[in-house]
């Protein structure tokens, strides 16, 4: 799923693009995708777009008279631009908009459509769908800290919560961890002091180095290779290979179609956390340690 940095660095290439651009048409060919029929999607065809905004993982398009798209990715949405009037056919095409210097596609891989388009008009529209989450770039400590021990999570569960904090998913929540060299399990309320503001530090920087990184990496193209697992990354997405920090094998815990990646060694004290369904199955046999894996 596309998550802060991804998403800036999309809002980004919009604004070379298409700001002050006219939608000559949006076509909706997935008619799941949008959510919403007041205001209809035809109300911004003709308008010019003015002002683009991030409002956690969603991507919101601003219009002339104040209507807004507003698009949120999930976890196979992704985004593709054409210069020109032509457009190569896409089998995964949920939608295609098309303005006065190019056309702007959407696709979703996968069998579980997720994506969500809304139009809106005004802030109280906007507001409607912000799931009110703080702004890790735009805050301060204390701030940060009662947001965080205001329930208590695990830090997996808060980080990548969006009614608490904006913008963090699943790949980002596992580099944040890593960096702040805390369990993905431990409770929000049962932190220290001095973990709040590690914690807060590394999520700071992490989701600031990793705007720099996309920056970099999609220079004046358009950002089409989004992903959730990267080369660069130190634990998501490389479970069994070695850590970056200490050298043991990263683990990870799933559940549903998610999982979290975690250094035992950096992270939790050399314990293993349990897999739910491989802990079931082998009950008193499941490792303790990392060193039992040895």
């Amino acid at each position: 799923m596309p998550e802060l940095p991804d998403i800036v660095v999309y809002i980004e290439a919009f604004e070379k693009r298409i700001l002050g651009q006219t939608l000559k048409r949006a076509n909706i060919i997935a008619p799941f995708l949008l959510r919403t029929a007041v205001p209809p999607i035809s109300s911004v065809e003709g308008k010019r777009v003015m002002r683009f905004r991030r409002m956690g993982k969603r991507i919101c398009i601003g219009f002339e008279e104040d209507l807004w798209l507003v698009l949120h990715l999930m976890i196979g949405g992704r985004l593709h631009w054409y210069e020109g009037r032509k457009a190569p056919s896409k089998f995964h095409a949920l939608a295609a908009f098309n303005f006065t210097n190019g056309i702007l596609m959407l696709t979703e891989a996968g069998s579980r459509k997720r994506a969500s388009l809304y139009t809106v008009a005004g802030e109280q529209g906007l507001r409607a769908l912000d799931p009110g989450g703080l702004e890790v770039l735009e805050t301060n400590l204390d701030r940060f800290a009662e947001v965080l021990q205001k329930t208590n999570h695990t830090l997996k569960r808060a980080l990548t919560d969006p009614r608490l904090l904006s913008g963090i998913g699943n790949a980002y929540s596992d580099e944040i961890l890593f960096a702040a060299q805390l369990s993905p399990v431990a409770l929000t309320q049962k932190l220290s002091a001095a973990e709040i503001e590690r914690l807060f530090n590394a999520a700071r920087t992490t989701l600031a180095d990793w705007i720099e990184r996309l920056r970099a990496e999609s220079a004046a193209a358009f950002p089409e290779k989004v992903t959730a697992f990267r080369p660069g990354m130190a634990v998501h997405g490389r479970y069994g290979q070695s850590c970056p920090r200490c050298g043991g094998k990263i683990q990870r815990i799933r559940y549903a179609t998610n999982e979290t990646n975690y250094c035992p060694h950096c992270q939790t004290g050399g314990k293993l956390l349990a897999d739910r369904a491989l802990s079931r199955l082998l009950r008193a046999d499941w490792p303790k340690t990392a060193e039992d894996l040895a």
